[in-house]
């Protein structure tokens, strides 16, 4: 593979004056040791900023969707419609990571994202909004996201040494869920007192603060892809994954979560109103509820030093999430459907964490930003999931849609940790 001479980003920085230091020995509980290191520290505010306005997003676009329509299944096409951009762009979101300079691409989404998110929320007060706006707004949304995730997760290894990289994911997956808990909650109580519009100005001005934090990043000396064209840098980081066996087993996991579990979400307006009979303040809390588990685990993953077996850890997560959407599918009980779904969350994020480690530590940094897009495209498959969990919504019911998808997760789960011993052994 030819190289081309490693790069400094464009901000005017030499390696030394960013390059990361070297660790030091542990002393005390180490939860927050990755935030000691300057890049990460703005990452990971961005991060807040960023899910912050997902997440209010997220709900109040699924609330006034099904508010607007009445429709389970259209819930779930609009949820999907989000993601499906991913699964056509991401490959090439991959490729831009790896051959321009991350930093504007990052900055140049962010702002793309602040412009449309503030658009839709005129659109909404100004009483013109349409349900053809929803899907439009759905997938511009998609096409950032699309372009920026892949660039975001490649840099985390570069800004921290590898000794804190499984903590750097684990607090960027812990920030992500303290917004979870908060921003959920908080919709819902905005959509009740002020409406849905005034939800997306929000969002929009939770990106303005992620492109600020983004334009104070000073970024170590990253090697990138080698000069050649998009098609057959696109091929190099194919041919990477499918070459390397475990990697290629994690990519065809990770479809289950994301394909078959995730979905769920696209639903939980139906369990709040129809199911356990709660207002979006309910809803609100339902959306958060999954946030404290994913927090509570992200934090324990963060304070240990070294995890043994994390081919064990990823698939018994799996099977847990399964087993907690099932039961969430049964309960009728509005503060027992909150409890499971802090267990959901908790499964969730455990799995997350630690299949996202034992990639980004195999994957050489030239070909992060393409083989983190090809693992965007498990949640490009997110559309076939929201669309199958609304139709079953519609054709049958929201619990029997659920208990059906939790039971599909676990059974896929064990099927590979019977017929994949070297992701069993890792």
């Amino acid at each position: 593979m030819r190289e081309r001479p490693v790069d400094v980003e464009a901000d005017g920085t030499s390696g030394a004056d960013v390059a990361v230091p070297a660790p030091e020995r542990p002393h005390g509980l180490q939860t927050f040791r990755s935030l000691r290191h300057r890049n990460y520290r703005l990452l990971w505010f961005g991060t807040l900023f960023s899910s912050s306005g997902q997440w209010i997003q997220q709900v109040t676009l699924g609330w006034l969707t099904y508010d607007m329509t009445g429709s389970a299944f259209l819930l779930g096409a609009v949820n999907g419609a989000r993601s499906l951009p991913l699964l056509v762009l991401g490959p090439f979101g991959g490729v831009a990571a790896d051959r321009v300079n991350k930093k504007s691409l990052m900055l140049m989404t962010q702002t793309g994202l602040m412009l449309a998110t503030a658009i839709f929320a005129t659109l909404i007060v100004t009483g013109r909004l349409e349900v053809w706006h929803i899907f439009a707004f759905s997938l511009a949304t998609g096409v950032g996201w699309a372009f920026n995730m892949p660039v975001r997760q490649s840099i985390v290894p570069s800004v921290v040494p590898r000794s804190d990289l499984m903590n750097a994911l684990a607090l960027n997956s812990a920030g992500f869920n303290i917004t979870r808990i908060l921003g959920p909650a908080l919709a819902g109580l905005l959509i009740a007192k002020f409406g849905p519009g005034e939800n997306f100005y929000i969002q929009s001005a939770a990106y303005l603060g992620v492109a600020l934090t983004v334009l104070q990043l000073r970024l170590p000396p990253i090697q990138r892809a080698a000069a050649a064209s998009v098609g057959a840098n696109l091929k190099e980081g194919a041919a990477f994954v499918w070459r390397h066996p475990t990697l290629r087993t994690q990519m065809t996991l990770a479809l289950v979560p994301v394909v078959i579990a995730l979905p769920f979400i696209s639903v939980m307006p139906v369990f709040a109103r129809d199911v356990l009979h709660k207002g979006p303040g309910g809803f609100g809390l339902m959306m958060a509820a999954p946030g404290i588990g994913a927090v509570a685990a992200t934090l324990f993953i963060a304070s240990i030093q070294e995890v043994k077996r994390k081919g064990v850890l990823l698939l018994g997560a799996i099977v847990s999430l399964g087993v907690m959407l099932m039961l969430f599918s049964l309960s009728r009980s509005f503060p027992l459907s909150l409890v499971i779904l802090v267990g959901v969350g908790a499964s969730q994020m455990l799995y997350m964490t630690t299949n996202q480690t034992l990639i980004q530590i195999t994957v050489p940094d030239e070909l992060r930003g393409r083989v983190m897009g090809i693992y965007m495209l498990d949640q490009g498959m997110l559309p076939l999931g929201s669309l199958l969990a609304g139709t079953l919504a519609d054709l049958f019911s929201a619990p029997i849609a659920v208990f059906t998808m939790g039971a599909l997760v676990s059974l896929l789960a064990l099927s590979f940790a019977r017929f994949a011993p070297t992701l069993r052994a890792l």
